[in-house]
């Protein structure tokens, strides 16, 4: 699953995620909407929100850790270049 956010916008508004659903539950696919104060939504997903700014943060965060990770991964791979046989 991925964690969708609700992001607010400097105007005040919040972009968040919304999905398009088939009759049969199969998530024909996901977008974000901007919603304003009016929307009846707004107030429930109004706390949730984090600003433009922060959502970037955590992006970047999120690109760092990835890096990370993809060194442990080649690092391993190189100290265990036949790890990949024990499958077959």
């Amino acid at each position: 699953m991925i964690a969708m956010f609700i992001i607010r916008l400097p105007n005040g508004n919040l972009l968040a995620p919304e999905s398009a659903v088939a009759p049969e539950r199969v998530v024909l696919g996901d977008a974000m909407v901007e919603i304003g104060p009016a929307d009846p939504e707004y107030a429930r997903l109004a706390p949730q929100a984090v600003s433009a700014r922060e959502m970037e943060r955590r992006r970047r965060q999120w690109r760092e850790g990835d890096e990370a990770l993809r060194r442990e991964f080649e690092r391993f791979a190189d100290e265990h270049p036949d790890a990949d046989d024990a499958e077959h």
